[in-house]
């Protein structure tokens, strides 16, 4: 499989649930110690976020990894570098985003790392972090998420964005807590 094939894969690739990988947040580590000595002065925090980032929680075997800087204009700034850096991305899909910017590493057809690059301390730094911690520390929510997402992938198995909207409410709800 060539690199354009492999792409397209990942971009086709169905929502599929994995168990909960001890490995995942050592993937997370490199990840983090590699952005931070490529952009040390851009960056100014790298978190783990998302399910892989919920210890036992099911997930897509995908790294969420949340970067912040200090403004838009920032990440808009970076944006060839990530590209540069191994990552790819949609434009398009980029231009519809007001709170952040998006990348993608893949390998062999599958996504490996997500990368969203964020406002450090802005309010969808605070909801990611929020959101990971409240599953963190209430093993009840966590099990209540993990059986939606179980229902959800079964149902939007080809639907990444049908996917991620169903989880909406319920994400939203724990933020607001």
């Amino acid at each position: 499989m060539n690199e354009a094939q492999s792409l397209q894969r990942a971009i086709d690739e169905p929502v599929h649930l994995a168990e909960y990988d001890p490995a995942w947040p050592a993937r997370f580590d490199t990840k983090r110690t590699r952005l931070l000595e490529r952009f040390p002065a851009e960056l100014l925090d790298v978190q783990h976020i998302g399910s892989t980032a919920i210890p036992g929680m099911p997930a897509k075997p995908i790294i969420d990894v949340m970067a912040g800087v200090a403004s838009m204009a920032m990440a808009d700034a970076l944006f060839k570098p990530i590209l540069d850096h191994g990552y790819v991305t949609s434009v398009e899909f980029n231009a519809s985003l007001t709170d952040r910017r998006w990348f993608m590493r893949h390998a062999h057809g599958r996504r490996t790392h997500h990368l969203h690059v964020v406002v450090y301390d802005g309010e969808l730094w605070h909801q990611r972090l929020a959101f990971r911690d409240a599953l963190r520390a209430d093993p009840t929510q966590a099990t209540r998420y993990a059986a939606l997402k179980r229902e959800l992938a079964s149902r939007h198995q080809a639907d990444r964005e049908a996917y991620t909207l169903a989880k909406g409410e319920f994400v939203n709800s724990v933020i607001a807590q």
